[in-house]
């Protein structure tokens, strides 16, 4: 998969187990140049996370289905 960090915009996204979370931007690893999706939860603590791009914007497999593992709302 060859995402590019463009496809990834700032804004609210759902997680496939069903909680919200604010994507803030991608960012460049600074040892390996790698890209990391930077987001919160939208709920509890609200702490900064970051994952890799390739993670974020890949399908889990749901009961045979490839769904989104997070899926822009808005």
């Amino acid at each position: 998969m060859n995402i590019s960090q463009k496809e990834i915009k700032p804004g609210k996204y759902k997680h496939y187990k069903g909680k919200d979370y604010q994507v803030m931007g991608v960012a460049q690893h600074s040892e390996d140049g790698s890209y990391v999706v930077v987001y919160k939860p939208l709920y509890g603590e609200q702490s900064l996370w970051v994952r890799p791009l390739e993670m974020f914007a890949e399908d889990v497999m749901i009961e045979g289905e490839p769904i989104p593992r997070f899926a822009f709302v808005e």
